[in-house]
């Protein structure tokens, strides 16, 4: 059980790739906020269309998960992969171009699809290569590259952006996944999982996420994910500023955000190991209520130090129960299925993320104050929490 599929050679070499995809995936992601300062009045752009511009991304995201995760289940992960990441690639290197607000969110949404096409083929990588009880693990271990190529944007706005102008961290963000791709090219052993599945019979989309009794866990799923990724791109765009506003100024803002980063990685390394040993029930519905107590916490800090731990518990918790679902659910599922399911879940999720800025944006209007901004989010995390501890405990693996 211990020893690695057969169909997964150089499972290292291929891990160690995904993980700098992820990596890539997450500077990218990062990269247009940390810019945002510099870009907006550089392209003239007014607040509604920089809002379109963000969105167009966010749409691109859901769009290519959809396409990607169904596609996952039809050729091999390799050729796919190397699409998406050449045109998230190209298309981030293509905003340094960009003239106006449709050039830059029509790039902006095409490189969204490529990272989105990514992710839930990123996920079926990581099932064919790991073995049985290391599946979880290895998923987190894979996509903590997100939040540590996050942190990485942020290091790198704060250290060249000035120096060399906002379409700087565009240019790295787009040549660094253009160069990886020969290396991809000849490294990536080929996914024969794809192949081989595809002589089996396989469900019709409705059939596969709602059929056979799976009805009770696709929507428990999508609800999760819609309601984790609120609360995860609220935290993203929000709380360097929710943080300054406590009167700890930019620099504590920044701080907190490199924190929950950092926790973010941590907390996928462990609560991935811990699923794999011990199931995924106590240690994901356990992630989310401590999830909102950090929230509380960090709600009435008022101090760098208990707001930094706090950010970075939130970060642990959050990411590590997000990223050890992205390794569970597909589970459920049968084989020939799951990059549907899991590119499903995905863009439900994205939709999610959305609502997340919005949500911020609109209860800071009405003058709730960073507090309450952290406080709303705990009975989102509570109701994400309740919609895990049912998925787990009634869902049925599928096999494989």
């Amino acid at each position: 059980m211990g020893a690695s599929p057969p169909h997964a050679p150089r499972g290292g070499v291929t891990l160690s790739l995904c993980f700098l995809i992820t990596l890539l995936e997450g500077f990218d992601i990062q990269a247009i906020g940390v810019a945002a300062p510099r870009l907006i009045p550089a392209l003239g752009l007014s607040p509604g269309q920089a809002g379109v511009v963000f969105g167009a991304g966010m749409a691109g995201l859901v769009c290519g998960a959809l396409g990607g995760g169904w596609m996952a289940d039809r050729m091999g992960r390799k050729p796919l992969l190397m699409i998406a990441v050449g045109v998230f690639g190209l298309f981030t290197l293509a905003t340094v171009v960009a003239g106006g607000p449709l050039s830059l969110g029509l790039y902006r949404f095409l490189a969204g699809v490529g990272l989105g096409a990514a992710m839930p083929t990123l996920v079926a990588v990581a099932l064919e290569i790991a073995p049985p009880d290391r599946r979880t693990r290895t998923t987190t271990l894979m996509f903590s590259g997100m939040p540590a190529g996050g942190a990485l944007a942020a290091l790198f706005a704060a250290s060249f952006l000035d120096r060399f102008g906002w379409q700087s961290i565009f240019v790295a963000g787009g040549v660094l996944p253009l160069l990886l791709l020969p290396v991809m090219a000849l490294l990536m052993p080929d996914s024969r999982a794809a192949a081989a599945a595809g002589g089996a019979a396989r469900p019709g989309a409705v059939q596969a996420l709602f059929g056979h009794g799976r009805l009770l866990v696709t929507v428990l799923a999508w609800f999760t994910f819609g309601l984790t990724l609120l609360v995860l791109y609220l935290l993203l765009n929000w709380l360097p500023s929710l943080v300054a506003a406590k009167g700890l100024g930019g620099v504590g803002g920044a701080r907190a955000a490199f924190a929950f980063n950092v926790g973010s990685v941590v907390g996928c390394w462990v609560i991935g190991v811990l699923v794999d040993r011990l199931g995924p029930r106590l240690p994901i519905i356990a992630a989310y209520p401590a999830l909102g107590l950090s929230l509380f916490g960090l709600a009435g800090a008022d101090s760098l130090l208990p707001v930094l731990v706090l950010a970075g518990l939130a970060g642990f918790f959050l990411l590590g129960a997000q990223y050890s679902l992205y390794g569970v659910i597909p589970l459920y599922y049968p084989a020939p299925a799951r990059g549907l399911a899991t590119g499903a879940s995905i863009a439900v999720g994205r939709v999610g993320s959305i609502g997340g800025p919005l949500v911020a944006g609109h209860l800071l209007g009405q003058g709730w104050g960073p507090a309450g901004v952290a406080m709303s989010m705990v009975p989102v995390v509570l109701s994400a929490g309740v919609a895990v501890a049912v998925m787990t405990i009634r869902g049925r693996h599928a096999g494989d």
